[in-house]
């Protein structure tokens, strides 16, 4: 590397470099060149902490008047939706909770305080969704319900798409999706009357689909639903927020439960398909269930839970959430690639089939 002048006077060494250079008029060293890379990679970086800085302190303040506030919360047996409730009934909101067993009522009645509702809800049954929305409508009167967790979700029948029928997506969709649409329906005047919440859970398989049946297409269409409804509601000063969960676990990763529901769909498959996957299969998917499932999920169920208190919480909530490290550091980011790279990153670790074509 050496130094470029105009005029030479002297001959010399660099400092830095140790190559021969003249002192002149106008003289660069061209190893000066490095520091810029790293001056401009300092200086995204401070951008990046007082961006973070700035979002954290944005996002502190919470509501006020929590006792007067009735959050009506769908799937509250098990999981994120029984967790969420404690939480926030100890928060002080008035939480109405939605469970579809007797069960699930009466555990979460020990365990909250007096002011928690518990009611039984079927998001499948428009009369059941009825009911409910009439029984909140007496309840939070003229004030409206401040906000709505659609929580409720299955993960079953859940196997690739050649081996499900029609009724399969329908019994899914019917929770995942159509009951979403229906509860928030059945509620959304209350909620607009109070300039509330509708807060969605949909799944990073709302972003990118790496598996067949309806799991993934009811996500996609709650997402759709999600993008829909916040535009709409916007001029009545109605927020409309998604959650976009990782891999955590509950009983939508369950591999006992997702186990068995692969077995009832494989032993139903005509011969001509199991000869198409190959006799191996069914015990490779079994395997991998139990094996890469378990390894993804979270037990951490409060990082989800969280997103949700901070969704139905904070002044000034985030549009989407995407709770869990897979999600932000590998599932998000994948949805972004295009298809051919992710097709094939996907494609790598699938299971071969017997009459694959190569």
């Amino acid at each position: 590397m050496k130094w470029k002048s105009t005029k030479q006077l002297k001959v010399s060494k660099c400092p830095r470099c140790m190559s021969t250079y003249g002192l002149t008029r106008l003289s660069v060293c061209s190893s000066s060149n490095l520091f810029v890379p790293a001056v401009m990679f300092l200086y995204l970086l401070g951008l990046l902490f007082f961006y973070y800085l700035y979002r954290w302190v944005r996002e502190l303040p919470r509501v006020s008047d929590k006792g007067s506030k009735y959050v009506y919360i769908t799937g509250c047996d098990s999981g994120f939706g029984n967790l969420l409730a404690r939480h926030l009934d100890k928060q002080g909101f008035r939480v109405i909770a939605a469970c579809f067993t007797e069960k699930g009522e009466e555990d979460l009645k020990k365990s909250c305080s007096g002011n928690l509702i518990t009611t039984h809800l079927d998001v499948r049954s428009n009369d059941s969704i009825a009911k409910v929305a009439a029984m909140i409508k007496d309840k939070v009167g003229a004030r409206g319900l401040w906000a709505v967790v659609n929580n409720a979700g299955v993960s079953v029948p859940s196997a690739p798409c050649d081996w499900l029928n029609i009724d399969d997506y329908k019994s899914m969709l019917d929770v995942n999706l159509n009951g979403v649409i229906a509860v928030t329906l059945s509620i959304l005047p209350l909620i607009k009357k109070a300039r509330g919440r509708v807060v969605n859970v949909a799944s990073v398989f709302g972003r990118i689909s790496v598996t067949g049946g309806p799991y993934t297409v009811s996500k996609y269409g709650v997402e759709a639903f999600n993008d829909s409804l916040r535009l709409n509601m916007n001029p009545f000063g109605v927020k409309v927020l998604c959650i976009e969960p990782g891999f955590f676990k509950t009983n939508v990763t369950d591999s006992g439960i997702l186990s068995k529901n692969v077995k009832m769909l494989w032993d139903r498959l005509s011969q001509d398909v199991k000869d198409d996957y190959g006799p191996e299969y069914l015990e490779k998917a079994l395997a991998l269930l139990k094996d890469k499932i378990g390894k993804l999920s979270d037990g951490d169920l409060m990082k989800v839970v969280n997103c949700m208190e901070h969704a139905v919480s904070a002044v000034r909530p985030r549009t989407r959430y995407s709770p869990g490290w897979d999600a932000k550091l590998f599932w998000l980011p994948l949805s972004y690639m295009p298809t051919c790279v992710s097709d094939y990153i996907m494609q790598r670790e699938a299971i071969p089939l017997a009459k694959q074509v190569q």
